[in-house]
């Protein structure tokens, strides 16, 4: 029998409880992707991290919030604050869907899968969405800004048009005048979209579609 087919879902999860939720999902198999700022640690703050790190029991992987590399150790910081993305089986997120809900005795529901306007079917993120947004996100660039999509709906569709120089390249979006700037906006349709700052025009390819 052939493997079910896994797409991307978007997760919120309450309770600021996004890391604890990502090793929880790791630990069922799946795959997961959590935008974060890099904060590497100094001073008093990168002290109490080692220390932290030092008295892990032997076997006992670190708080996913800490990344040690080399001597340098860095804080995991959210971009969007408990928002999180899966990557799962049509049966695989209906579970995560349930154990979203939490104890139905405590009626104290820990976050919920985004869904399609009819409130029931779990939304589908196209994979070259989540390309773009995971690439967008994870390129170390500053300056993002990040929109819900009730806020995106109110910029006007622009050129669509492809990075082609830069630590963005490969990045598609649509070029919005945003507080006055033109940008390149991503956008994983229904769930948040994601504003670089100004990219130069020469790095910039118009593209159809």
């Amino acid at each position: 029998m052939e493997d079910a087919p896994l797409n991307w879902y978007a997760l919120k999860v309450f309770f600021n409880k996004v890391f604890e939720m990502e090793d929880r999902l790791a630990g069922m198999g799946l795959e997961t992707y959590l935008a974060v700022d890099m904060i590497p640690l100094k001073g008093e703050e990168h002290l109490s991290a080692a220390r932290k790190l030092a008295q892990l029991p032997e076997g006992r992987r670190p708080s996913s919030d800490l990344v040690r590399e080399g001597p340098v150790i860095y804080r995991r910081v959210p971009m969007v604050k408990s928002l999180l993305f899966v990557r799962a089986s049509k049966n695989g997120i209906l579970q995560v869907a349930e154990m979203l809900k939490g104890p139905l005795d405590l009626n104290k529901p820990e976050g919920f899968v985004y869904r399609k306007t009819d409130w029931q079917t779990p939304c589908i993120i196209p994979d070259r969405q989540m390309v773009m947004f995971q690439l967008v996100t994870s390129s170390g660039v500053r300056g993002l800004k990040f929109f819900s999509a009730d806020e995106i709906t109110r910029f006007k569709q622009g050129e669509k048009v492809r990075v082609i120089e830069g630590p963005l390249k490969g990045a598609e979006g649509y070029i919005k005048r945003i507080q006055k700037n033109r940008r390149l906006l991503v956008g994983v349709e229904g769930v948040v979209a994601v504003a670089t700052s100004y990219i130069p025009p020469q790095f910039l390819e118009k593209i159809e579609g």
